[in-house]
């Protein structure tokens, strides 16, 4: 068998070709890795989130006891109606 320079031209584009193909592949399967992990990560951030939130009504709630009105009173509502709107995937 002879190897010719156009054997050899040929079979590196093809070589080539192939791994321009696979690391577009690799690419994008990197990305939705990434778009998953990314996923997790807003949902751990929602939770907490919602944990804090959570936390200061309570301690507002307190103040409100103790007699803490105005601004207390404004926030209370306030975290009561975004948290109502958030239970039922409503916009502002």
């Amino acid at each position: 068998m002879y190897i010719n320079p156009n054997t050899v031209v040929m079979a590196a584009s093809v070589i080539s070709a192939l791994a321009v193909i696979f690391s577009a592949v690799f690419a994008v399967y990197r990305w939705y890795l990434r778009q998953n992990q990314q996923d997790k990560e807003i949902e751990n951030i929602k939770a907490e989130q919602c944990l804090l939130t959570y936390g200061i009504l309570a301690c507002l709630k307190g103040l409100q006891e103790k007699g803490c009105n105005g601004p207390v009173t404004e926030a209370v509502g306030r975290i009561e109606k975004h948290i109502n709107k958030q239970a039922h995937d409503q916009e502002d």
